[in-house]
C-alpha cells in the first residue's frame, strides 16, 4: 500500500450508490414490554471509494443500524423494515444463504472488540485462511500462505509465525489489525468498522486509523465507519451522519459540518472535545444522557437536553429537510456565522444562539 492521504479524492455526487438504505428501523420487543425502536427511518447512501460516518454516543443506533444491514441481528425478538440495497439488490429481502454468500465476500465487518470476536482456540491465520476458503474455494493448503500475506500486509511483523498464534498471544493492537485482515481477504466492495479503535492506545489508533485510509485508497473498497470519536471523523470520512435517538439529525460533508454545525447536539458533540489551543479551559459536556429522550413521534428527542430549546421542540416533530448538500432535524438550528433574515431572535425567544 504506497498511496498517499493527500492522493485521496472524495467521490463526486452523481457516482451512483454502492449502498442505499432507505427508512430502515430496527424494533426491538421482549415478551410482555413495551416495544423499543433502536433505529427509526434511517436513509443514507455510499458510494463506491467514499468513507461515510454514523456518528453519536452510545445508545443512538449507529451498531444496530450496521448489524442490521449486515443481517446478523438475532432471529428473535426484534423486527427489521426498510430497504438496503447493494448493487441493485435488497439485502433484508435474501435468504440466509445468498446472504452468507455475500458477507465475507461483497461486504464485510470490522467489529468492536477483537478479543471477543475471533475465536479463541483457533489460531489466527487459519482464522484468516477460512475466509479464502469458504468465499475463494481455496484449500487451507494454498490459503495459509495469501493469509500469511494479508497479515503483513496490515502490517503484523514476522507474518509466517504470527498465523500459528491465537488471539491471546497478540497485542490488542495486532488482534485489531488480524481482524481487518479478515475482513479485507476477499476485497469486498463495501467494508463496515464498528468502532475499531476504541480499546486502543492513541498510538496503536493513529496506525489502525491509517491502515483503513490506505486500504481505501488501494482498493476503492466503500467504508462506513461508525464511531463516537469526532477526531476519527474529522480525519477519515467524506461524509458525516450525526444520529440521535435513532434517527440522522444532521447530515453533511466534513469540512462545513465541522466548520459550521447546525444542530445543537452536533454543536455539544464538537465543543466537548479537548483542543490543544485550548489548554486549561473547561470543556462543555452535553447534560443528561442518551436515556432522556422524548418520543420522536411528537417532538425532537434531543429537547430535554438541548441548549437552546423553544415551545415547539416538545410539541412537533422535526422533519429531516436537504439543501445546499446538508440536511438538517432541528427547530431551532445553531447560527455560529452570519444568521438568515428567518433565524429566532435572540430577544424574541430568550435563546443562547451561538
Amino acid at each position: 500500500m504506497t498511496t498517499t492521504t493527500s492522493e485521496r479524492r472524495s467521490p463526486a455526487r452523481d457516482t451512483a450508490p454502492l449502498l442505499s438504505v432507505r427508512d430502515l428501523t430496527v424494533t426491538f420487543q421482549r415478551h410482555g414490554e413495551e416495544a423499543f425502536r433502536a433505529v427509526d427511518g434511517v436513509s443514507f447512501d455510499v458510494r463506491p471509494g467514499q468513507t461515510v460516518g454514523l456518528v453519536g454516543e452510545s445508545g443512538c443506533g449507529k451498531s444496530v443500524t450496521s448489524l442490521a444491514i449486515m443481517r446478523l441481528l438475532p432471529k428473535r425478538g426484534n423486527r427489521v423494515s426498510g430497504t438496503v440495497d447493494f448493487e441493485g439488490t435488497d439485502l433484508l429481502s435474501l435468504s440466509d444463504a445468498k446472504m452468507r454468500d455475500r458477507r465475507g465476500r461483497d461486504i464485510a465487518m470490522v467489529f468492536q472488540d477483537p478479543l471477543s470476536s475471533l475465536n479463541p482456540v483457533v489460531p489466527v491465520g487459519v482464522q484468516v485462511a477460512e475466509v479464502l476458503e469458504r468465499h475463494r474455494g481455496m484449500s487451507r493448503k494454498a490459503a495459509m500462505p495469501v493469509a500469511a500475506d494479508l497479515l503483513k500486509r496490515v502490517g503484523i511483523p514476522d507474518p509466517s509465525r504470527r498465523v500459528k498464534d491465537y488471539p491471546h498471544q497478540m497485542s490488542g493492537g495486532m488482534r485489531q489489525r488480524a481482524l481487518i485482515a479478515i475482513a479485507v481477504a476477499c476485497a469486498p466492495r463495501l467494508l463496515i468498522a464498528d468502532e475499531p479503535t476504541t480499546a486502543l492506545d492513541v498510538t496503536i489508533q493513529a496506525q489502525i486509523l491509517a491502515l483503513l485510509k490506505e486500504l481505501v485508497v488501494d482498493t476503492g473498497t466503500a467504508l462506513i465507519m461508525i464511531t463516537h470519536d469526532l477526531g476519527v471523523v474529522a480525519g477519515l470520512c467524506d461524509e458525516v451522519n450525526v444520529l440521535y435517538g435513532g434517527r440522522i439529525v444532521e447530515r453533511g460533508d466534513r469540512h462545513p459540518l465541522f466548520r459550521d454545525p447546525r444542530h445543537p447536539y452536533t454543536n455539544g458533540l464538537l465543543a466537548s472535545i479537548p483542543r490543544l489551543d485550548a489548554a486549561g479551559e473547561r470543556l462543555t459536556p452535553i447534560p443528561g444522557s442518551v436515556a432522556d429522550n422524548l418520543p420522536w413521534d411528537h417532538a425532537c428527542a434531543f429537547a430535554p437536553r438541548c441548549s437552546q430549546p423553544i415551545d415547539v421542540c416538545t410539541e412537533i416533530t422535526p422533519e429531516l429537510e436537504s439543501s445546499e448538500g446538508r440536511a438538517l432535524r432541528c427547530h431551532n438550528p445553531v447560527y455560529n456565522g452570519p444568521r438568515p433574515a428567518n433565524a429566532i431572535a435572540d430577544d424574541d425567544e430568550g435563546v443562547d444562539q451561538r
